[in-house]
């Protein structure tokens, strides 16, 4: 175990981002994310790494591009309206089959709104967010050191299925201070990068591109073996927490900043002898929809509440995964507000009510 450290979420992750071996930071500001630049600027030249400020989100994506057509471990940084800049990018990123780490804390919106927290990127993020059939893997932290470790994992994943990878914060979790443990190095094993563009010295010329016009067929055959790669992600990457679920008759699902408040709210009732239980997706993408589903067809499960900091996003993904089997019901906070946890209390015990579900 290391030493445990107080740092504040942007820098912590810087931390954890070069722990795992970046190299390279492109970006432009915005609040409230700025710290994430403002500390690489520092740490990298300390690192033998390279800082570069863009002269827009539109090119720090293409900057990230490039490294990656060189091999090497590469992020950049946004907030909500930055990271809309990039979506072209990021869609020539998947279609080139390119790693990259993109860092989002959320800010509120639509527009520019203002600089506190949301969650109402939720379905920029896992829907692809660009033009064409793609998906990006989605990791969703809801400590700072959680955030850190996390870092380490999305540089991995990036390489080990060629494709880019958002960390979606927020607000409060980027300037959220708390005590951590930094990452210990990755030791998994990352597939030979026989893709990349070093110079075809001693062997023969390569192709990096989205570009695929003639024949016509080879765009949709690229798309299929796409395909074939997102299902061995939902196979073999889905990352949930489960909490106080294993005797739940109401089942929250929250994730990021708004879980935290979840918790304090689910011990409230369970103080009153309600069997409340939540889970909390850590991959936005791909979803944990097995669980929910398996929770769902449970019966002693009565009913579902989604919370976020939205007007409600993820809730589709949680009736998908329910499929009728329970109601979904919906508390959610947006525009930068964080959700209460005394009004969130009152929502469970609202649907605790209405199933007329007894103390234990």
């Amino acid at each position: 175990m290391g030493e445990r450290i107080l740092m504040r979420g942007n820098e912590a992750l810087c931390e954890g981002a070069i722990i795992a071996g970046c190299k390279y930071y492109f970006g432009y500001p915005i609040t409230p994310q700025n710290e994430i630049p403002a500390y690489m600027a520092n740490r990298l030249p300390e690192v033998g790494g390279v800082f570069l400020q863009a002269e827009s989100e539109i090119a720090s994506i293409n900057m990230i591009w490039g490294a990656g057509c060189a091999g090497k471990r590469a992020m950049t940084s946004s907030s909500s309206p930055g990271i809309s800049l990039m979506q072209e990018g990021i869609s020539y990123l998947a279609g080139a089959e390119l790693p990259a780490v993109i860092v989002n804390m959320v800010r509120g919106g639509p527009g520019l709104g203002n600089i506190a927290p949301a969650q109402s990127d939720y379905f920029q993020s896992t829907r692809g967010g660009g033009h064409g059939d793609y998906y990006v893997i989605v990791l969703a932290p809801a400590t700072v050191e959680e955030l850190t470790h996390m870092m380490v994992d999305a540089f991995d994943l990036a390489d080990i299925y060629r494709t880019p990878v958002i960390v979606l914060g927020d607000g409060v979790l980027g300037q959220m201070t708390e005590p951590l443990v930094l990452p210990e190095p990755s030791t998994r094993v990352i597939p030979e990068k026989d893709y990349i563009l070093d110079g075809a010295k001693n062997r023969k010329p390569r192709t990096i591109k989205s570009l695929r016009l003639a024949p016509q067929q080879a765009l949709e055959d690229h798309n299929m073996e796409l395909k074939k790669k997102y299902e061995e992600i939902m196979k073999k990457e889905v990352r949930y927490e489960g909490y106080m679920i294993d005797d739940a008759e109401i089942i929250v699902v929250s994730f990021g900043t708004s879980s935290r408040v979840c918790k304090s709210s689910i011990q409230m009732v369970r103080e009153n002898g309600i069997k409340v239980g939540m889970i909390r997706p850590v991959t936005l993408w791909p979803f944990p929809s097995e669980i929910i589903s398996d929770l769902a067809k449970n019966t002693g499960v009565r009913a579902f509440l989604d919370v976020e900091m939205n007007y409600g996003q993820m809730i589709e993904d949680v009736k998908l995964s329910v499929n009728g089997e329970k109601e979904v019901h919906f508390y959610g906070r947006t525009g930068g507000m964080l959700p209460d946890e005394n009004e969130l209390y009152n929502k469970i015990m609202e649907v605790v009510n209405e199933y007329c579900i007894q103390e234990t």
